[in-house]
């Protein structure tokens, strides 16, 4: 069994998630969007918690379609504090449409919400070098003026620590311990050139709204995408170049 960050236990999702998603460098706008939205849900909560919500939000929240849920009225507001497949937190959930509203002046100003985002980084993936879990900061100052910039902007629930969740789960940061295996492949990604905008890149879509994997068929690339020996699931939306496996 490889070594990994203490943080993701043994639990299936909890271990994918951090073997194939947290970390690796994503400049998808859809993707940000929704990470934004998952880290706010957070606050005061279990990641494990929101993660096994995953698809629920998903389906909830329009596939994180930024500009249907800016459209979003006081109805839609309502079905979602109904809807016990998500965290029923009126505050939360009226912060989503906000930030959906934002994201879409964001796009006007910036041209994109992965061109302000990344600028907070310089749009250069940082290597933590974290020897412990005891090492890794609740923020940064990177994160505190990401926090205010999109405070500024219309954000909400997006404070320094939920900034810094947000930035080690999308790849501006490697904050894998240093012995954690995924440290070092992440690293390889980075070097060869994967944390740049428009470079191969993964985006994990649909496998962790699964409560478990055996027995469920995934579609995975003949190549890896990161230029290492490890394979990687596809989008669902990507056709080509699969083969199906059992897991």
């Amino acid at each position: 069994m490889p070594d990994r960050c203490a943080w993701c236990g043994t639990d299936p999702l909890y271990t994918a998630y951090h073997d194939l998603e947290w970390g690796v460098p994503n400049h998808d706008d859809r993707h940000l969007f929704e990470m934004l939205v998952l880290e706010g849900a957070q606050a005061g909560l279990s990641w494990i918690t929101i993660l096994r919500k995953r698809e629920n939000y998903r389906r909830a929240f329009d596939d994180f379609d930024a500009d249907k849920v800016a459209r979003y009225t006081a109805a839609d507001v309502e079905r979602l504090m109904a809807d016990a497949g998500i965290v029923r937190n009126r505050l939360k959930v009226e912060s989503a449409i906000a930030n959906a509203r934002a994201t879409l002046a964001v796009r006007e100003r910036f041209g994109s919400l992965d061109a302000l985002l990344w600028k907070f980084v310089d749009g250069v993936p940082r290597d933590g070098a974290r020897r412990t879990l005891a090492d890794v900061p609740g923020e940064t100052a990177e994160s505190q003026a990401m926090s205010r910039e999109l405070k500024r902007l219309g954000f909400r629930f997006v404070g320094p620590t939920v900034c810094y969740a947000f930035m080690q789960a999308v790849g501006m940061v490697n904050d894998h311990v240093t012995d954690c295996f995924r440290h070092r492949e992440v690293g390889e990604l980075l070097a060869a050139g994967g944390g740049r905008p428009g470079a191969g890149r993964y985006t994990p879509r649909r496998i962790w709204g699964m409560t478990g994997m055996k027995g469920k068929t995934v579609h995975i690339r003949r190549k890896p995408l990161f230029c290492n020996k490890r394979f990687w699931l596809l989008r669902r939306r990507d056709e080509a170049n699969i083969r199906t496996f059992e897991l």
